[in-house]
């Protein structure tokens, strides 16, 4: 295919490939990215990031304020927090956005390993702006610790508080005994680095930042939805006991915070203690499925139209959503193999950059219907192996009553992406995943369920 760099029609094969890479997150504050960014809010069931930015710029924005977030994994959460960010900053408040799986093993969690991670990027991003605070509590507290584990962690009472805690996650991150020593310290001290985090670094950064111009302090919180499922105490998963048992440490931080969490936890026979301790007493805001079928199981026409100009977008950035339709023949043999594509996805999108990703492996466009079904195949014998023979009984049980019910099994078919949570005017309903549906295996069972 012929490679013009000026002519906005023309495919450029190497930039396309980039752009459908299902684990790149779009960053809304670069114009490279946002050329790619579709808005779903009308088929998503309302202007989710919208208000939580409103509940911060203009309901309260002297007021710190706890928001929860969820969704499916991979369902363009943190696409749209870093929008949400973009949105506040254009608002002059100072945002601060940081992946948590970055510090943290997402098997193996406690709250202080939460709160040392918030303290760590909180101060990494004020050290950057050239706001150096170095809180008493934890200059003691890194002594303490060095002299407790006798290792050669090296913590200088003198350097960035950021490099002290950064030694500290990193060596924790990586050596579960070490994390353990450290975790059997810490945990009797929560409420004392709750304070130290609250007066001696968050207090003084919102005063460093008001002093500047700024309106507020918000840090951004991605990735605790990825938190393991286990069992953290006979009765609680690892996620109930972080968020719910101790969620009301979680809520105290002296700045606005927006929490990622499971979305296991919307359907915890606890709910309603996750949404007052944590939340207190708002309902986390939940990110649906881009909707490709109405609960009537017919075609829904704008989710569809949507995925296609995802798709679209990628290969020609620079077209308006017309143009772009009139490109379709340079992508694929067809608009029917371009709307396969875009269904059997199920509206969750990191799958459907996936797929299309894979499609780019194998052959340049315009791809065949062959190509779209072997790897459509692949991708539903992958799913296929992860089903286990029970689920299947379920899953169709789900297809029947578009709802799902608290169990822990059900939370695990939502975890497993084998069931997709999707919003209308009705309110929230529960379809399977398409590739599923597919199978012979399925249909068996839908029919001895009659």
């Amino acid at each position: 295919m012929a490679f013009s760099p000026s002519d906005p029609m023309a495919l450029q094969l190497q930039e396309f490939f980039r752009a459908c890479n299902p684990s790149k997150t779009l960053n809304l504050a670069n114009p490279g990215d946002r050329q790619y960014y579709i808005d779903f809010a009308a088929v998503r069931g309302g202007k989710i990031i919208e208000a939580l930015a409103r509940t911060i710029t203009r309901l309260s924005p002297e007021e710190p304020t706890c928001q929860l977030f969820t969704g499916h994994i991979g369902c363009g959460k943190s696409t749209e927090l870093l929008r949400l960010k973009a949105l506040l900053e254009q608002e002059n408040f100072e945002v601060i956005y940081f992946e948590s799986s970055r510090d943290l093993d997402m098997e193996d969690v406690s709250i202080s390993d939460i709160l040392l991670a918030v303290a760590r990027s909180v101060s990494e991003h004020l050290e950057g702006i050239d706001i150096s605070l170095k809180p008493s509590y934890f200059q003691q507290l890194f002594e303490e610790i060095k002299d407790f584990l006798q290792t050669p962690v090296q913590l200088d009472a003198k350097a960035e508080l950021s490099l002290g805690l950064a030694k500290i996650t990193a060596r924790t991150k990586e050596s579960p005994r070490l994390r353990q020593q450290i975790r059997q310290s810490l945990e009797p001290r929560t409420e004392g680095i709750l304070r130290s985090i609250n007066e001696e670094l968050l207090g003084q950064a919102n005063l460093a930042l008001k002093q500047r111009g700024k309106k507020g302090l918000v840090v951004i919180i991605d990735n605790l939805d990825r938190i393991s499922s286990r069992q953290a105490t006979r009765d609680r998963s690892l996620p109930e006991y972080l968020f719910i048992d101790r969620g009301q440490q979680l809520r105290r931080l002296n700045c606005h915070v927006i929490y990622t969490i499971p979305l296991a936890l919307i359907f915890s026979n606890e709910y309603q203690a996750l949404k007052n301790r944590l939340g207190g007493g708002v309902a986390p805001r939940m990110l649906p499925m881009v909707p490709i079928q109405k609960r009537d199981r017919s075609l829904d026409s704008k989710g569809l139209i949507l995925l296609q100009q995802l798709v679209l977008a990628r290969a020609f950035p620079k077209l308006s959503p017309r143009q772009r339709i009139e490109c379709i023949p340079k992508l694929f043999d067809s608009s029917i193999t371009l709307n396969r594509l875009c269904l059997i996805s199920g509206g969750h999108v990191r799958t459907l950059l996936g797929l299309l990703y894979n499609c780019l492996q194998q052959t340049d466009p315009p791809f065949t219907r062959d190509c779209i079904e072997m790897v459509i195949k692949g991708y539903r014998d992958d799913i296929l192996l992860a089903v286990e023979d029970h689920e299947w009984k379920m899953l169709a049980q789900v297809m029947q009553q578009q709802t799902i019910r608290g169990e822990q099994e059900y939370q695990i078919l939502l975890r497993s992406l084998f069931v997709y949570e999707y919003q209308d005017q009705q309110g929230r309903w529960f379809g399977i995943n398409p590739a599923l549906a597919e199978t012979n295996r399925f249909k068996q069972m839908l029919q001895s369920l009659g």
